[in-house]
């Protein structure tokens, strides 16, 4: 995984995390996975010289490694290889086809392994697939099952204008709108040359295309994992803006195709760049979790990641500014604040029992259900972390004494422990050292959160 599906993961562990405080722990259910199916993981495969089972049983390790070191804290990780998943995409496209939406075609068209996405002629840039220019598009004609979308598109389209489930932020939802609104076609659901994939159940010689197999996977995993029947249809789905329209229009029309509840908010966030560049591997400017780990720390690397720019847009990212951004707001900014404050309450002798039960903020929880995860490390850090440092600065405890000293402190000790609850979802290492650090009633110094660069 590069650091852009680690932008989407990270992501909803603090949504998750948030709710989870918020709710409690069995109202969450935050789940994540790997799809494995189609001819871009049988091609890698074959040139590792590997089964695609192998293949996808040798990758799907190395996510579950990255969102542990990430400290993503899911409910379930899915592998659409899992056989009770694969049960559940049959009896979905069984229901479609029995409801009359699904039926047999011809397909004439160019395709992009990269994507597993077909391709029309207004995806093309220079004859090629934007998002994969070093490959050739590959010219197919066969045989398939169709869905039905024409006829779909317009229930869909009624469903987004009435607000029944939302596509976030605003701006994609007006390009899903449009595009719609322009009309579509039918679209392909089989493949009849890629082996690698769960057969058609009434005609073993197709197998399901794989993003029909991959989206059904947020709906499966709440019907096989005991005691999630209850989580569908689901409040989000996060994704990249790449792979909305297949999120916010086709999983719809294949829902509503077999009578299934659609899922109530679709969230696109944008792309990273680095220094200006699309991430490639032709490139060599690919940056992984564990690079930025290895670098800032897990905390580190969540909240470079989280507060580089709005969610839902694109931008830029660099080392060098991540490295300026580092040290300004952890190592300058919240790490040296507990440790000045930590050092004065201890060469105090004053002892600090905990006063107060913390909440996260409401102006907070706005830019959390938002989605403005920016908007909400900005909150804590320029309003209340400067702000300590000012006030510091102003009443300088280090020359204070007695109940002046005491006063001071007390209320520097209940502000931390507050920003300790305030950052937990964001920073749940971090907050954990400073709620131990911080418990009281004593209050020693240890070594810095964030050492510097």
């Amino acid at each position: 995984p590069h650091v852009g599906h680690a932008y989407t993961t990270i992501a909803a562990d603090v949504i998750a995390r948030y709710y989870r405080k918020k709710l409690g722990k069995k109202n969450v259910f935050f789940l994540t996975g790997t799809d494995e199916h189609g001819q871009k993981v049988a091609e890698a495969a074959k040139e590792k010289g590997l089964s695609p089972k192998e293949y996808a049983d040798s990758v799907a390790p190395r996510f579950k490694e990255a969102w542990e070191l990430l400290k993503i804290d899911y409910d379930y990780f899915i592998r659409t290889t899992d056989p009770k998943h694969e049960a559940i995409v049959v009896e979905l496209l069984e229901k479609a086809k029995k409801n009359g939406y699904v039926y047999p075609g011809t397909y004439k068209g160019l395709y992009c392994v990269g994507c597993e996405k077909f391709l029309t002629e207004g995806d093309l840039e220079n004859g090629r697939c934007p998002l994969h220019p070093n490959k050739e598009p590959v010219y197919q004609e066969e045989k398939n099952y169709f869905l039905k979308l024409k006829d779909l598109s317009g229930q869909v389209l009624k469903k987004i204008k009435d607000g029944e489930y939302e596509i976030l932020p605003k701006k994609r939802e007006h390009e899903v709108v449009s595009r719609l609104e322009l009309g579509v076609e039918d679209i392909s659901i089989s493949r009849a040359g890629v082996s690698w994939g769960i057969p058609v159940p009434w005609d073993k010689s197709q197998t399901i295309y794989v993003w029909i197999d991959a989206l059904i996977n947020y709906y499966s995993a709440t019907q096989f994992v005991e005691g999630k029947k209850s989580f569908w249809p689901a409040d989000l789905h996060l994704v990249g803006k790449d792979i909305l329209w297949f999120h916010a229009v086709i999983w719809q029309a294949l829902l509503l195709a077999a009578e299934v509840q659609l899922p109530k908010t679709i969230f696109a966030h944008g792309f990273f760049t680095i220094n200006g560049q699309k991430m490639s591997k032709s490139l060599g400017n690919v940056i992984s979790p564990k690079q930025l780990v290895d670098r800032y720390g897990v905390d580190g690397t969540r909240y470079l990641v989280l507060s580089a720019y709005q969610f839902g847009s694109d931008g830029d990212i660099s080392i060098e500014r991540f490295d300026e951004r580092y040290n300004a707001d952890l190592a300058n900014g919240l790490g040296n604040l507990v440790s000045r404050v930590a050092k004065l309450c201890e060469t105090s002798g004053f002892e600090f029992p905990r006063a107060e039960k913390h909440v996260i903020n409401s102006e907070l929880s706005k830019h959390l259900k938002n989605f403005r995860f920016d908007e909400a490390l900005s909150l804590i850090w320029t309003e209340i972390i400067t702000h300590l440092d000012i006030t510091i600065q102003e009443k300088k405890p280090w020359v204070l004494k007695g109940k002046d000293l005491k006063e001071i402190l007390t209320w520097l000790v209940e502000e931390i422990r507050g920003i300790a609850t305030e950052i937990k979802p964001f920073l749940p290492e971090t907050a954990e050292k400073i709620e131990r650090q911080f418990a009281g009633p004593a209050i020693k110094s240890e070594k810095p959160l964030f050492p510097r660069l």
